[in-house]
């Protein structure tokens, strides 16, 4: 059975983790409202951490909601997700979104950051 917590090792916990996914993304998913960097790791799961600025989302409410809603997406797909760690960066007019579509929003997203790296996947296997 699949385990559905999140624990410290699922979290991007330092500036260095930031700063190495920052520097060479392997992967971005980009929309409106959000833009997502993802890198490889080497963990046997994914990672996570947020970058949500007061100067795009005004009320920490908001912030603290919409990390909130990401985090929990995040929970219960981590085990479709592939082995990265990935940074969520928020743009302006997330916080504008209701809850339903903000759920919509990372869903769709989590399939896009998906594809990326099974077409990665599938294109270093070719060149083997």
């Amino acid at each position: 059975m699949a385990e559905f917590e999140y624990p410290r090792q699922l979290r991007l916990l330092t500036g260095g983790d930031f700063k190495r996914v920052f520097d060479k993304a392997d992967f971005k998913v980009s929309d409106n409202h959000l833009l997502i960097l993802a890198r490889k790791n080497k963990t046997e799961q994914p990672r996570i951490g947020f970058v949500l600025s007061k100067k795009n989302i005004r009320r920490a409410v908001n912030r603290n909601r919409i990390r909130r809603i990401i985090r929990e997406s995040f929970r219960l797909n981590q085990h479709q997700l592939p082995q990265v760690d990935i940074v969520i960066l928020a743009r302006k007019g997330i916080d504008q979104l209701e809850n339903p579509d903000v759920h919509k929003l990372i869903s769709k997203s989590w399939n896009r950051l998906n594809k990326q790296a099974f077409k990665a996947q599938t294109s270093e296997k070719g060149k083997v």
